[in-house]
């Protein structure tokens, strides 16, 4: 029987073997040189989308700066405020000089040329159409509507009494410290009057008892109201009502501006 020699080797399937790896890796460069336009075009697609956002958002933190610190000078804030641009992209928006809607909160606003100054604890405004004058005096909303939180705290120091959330919904407690007995608690109506200004009427007696130069003293308290002088210029005063903490006032308004030079003046005008 025929046995091949020991040195003898098949050399056919060696040559299969060689030609299936041949044919591996020119399928695998093959897959390689059809991925790498396929990667690039990618590349590129993700380069045409992140630039222009990473751009824009750069060109709306400017602007949400530069807002935020003419805010700041044009109302006196301690602290700057916080600006947000909304829409997409910015930067057509400054190149048209109008930004379709900002929105500010700034905390702390002051009200030190009033006779009876209450501060704004905290105000939240938005803005449509916001256009800054051509010598950046002044910025200019079409509308704009804003709510100002203001403490007790604040509306106590204001009235020379201390106050506080009421028994009913849009009424405040005040209390009387009396030189004997344990004093007075009073509520008190609150409302919104025009002027920009708040109104403290229909008060009664819910603890104690009011002698009559009790009631003269209150009467003198609470018969002018209290004008807030610290709001942007054009926005009108439209409700109060009560909260735990202190009183929420909303406005909204046309042609609302605010201006570095005349802030307080501005703002007092009703």
């Amino acid at each position: 029987m025929y046995r091949p020699h020991p040195e003898y080797r098949d050399d056919s399937a060696h040559q299969d073997d060689f030609a299936y790896q041949d044919d591996f890796a020119y399928q695998s460069d093959a897959a390689r040189r059809h991925r790498l336009p396929l990667v690039i075009s990618l590349a590129a697609l993700c380069a045409l989308i992140l630039v222009p956002v990473v751009v824009d958002r750069v060109a709306a933190a400017r602007v949400e700066s530069g807002t935020a610190e003419a805010f700041q000078e044009g109302m006196g804030t301690p602290t700057r405020p916080e600006v947000h641009v909304r829409g997409f992209p910015v930067l057509t928006q400054v190149a048209s000089g109008t930004l379709r809607h900002v929105d500010i909160s700034a905390r702390d606003i002051p009200a030190d040329e009033a006779i009876r100054p209450l501060p704004v604890t905290e105000l939240d405004l938005g803005l449509d159409d916001l256009r800054k004058s051509d010598d950046g005096s002044e910025a200019r909303a079409r509308s704009a509507e804003a709510t100002a939180r203001l403490s007790y705290t604040d509306v106590s120091n204001a009235l020379g009494l201390e106050v506080s959330q009421g028994d009913r919904p849009g009424r405040i407690s005040a209390r009387i410290a009396m030189p004997f007995g344990d004093g007075i608690t009073v509520t008190v109506k609150v409302s919104a009057v025009s002027g920009n200004r708040i109104a403290f009427e229909d008060f009664r007696v819910t603890s104690g008892v009011l002698p009559d130069a009790g009631q003269a003293l209150l009467d003198k308290v609470f018969e002018q109201p209290v004008q807030l002088r610290n709001i942007p210029n054009g926005l009108r005063l439209r409700s109060v009502t009560t909260t735990a903490d202190g009183l929420t006032a909303r406005f909204s308004g046309t042609s609302v501006t605010f201006r570095p030079a005349d802030a307080a003046q501005g703002s007092a005008q009703g």
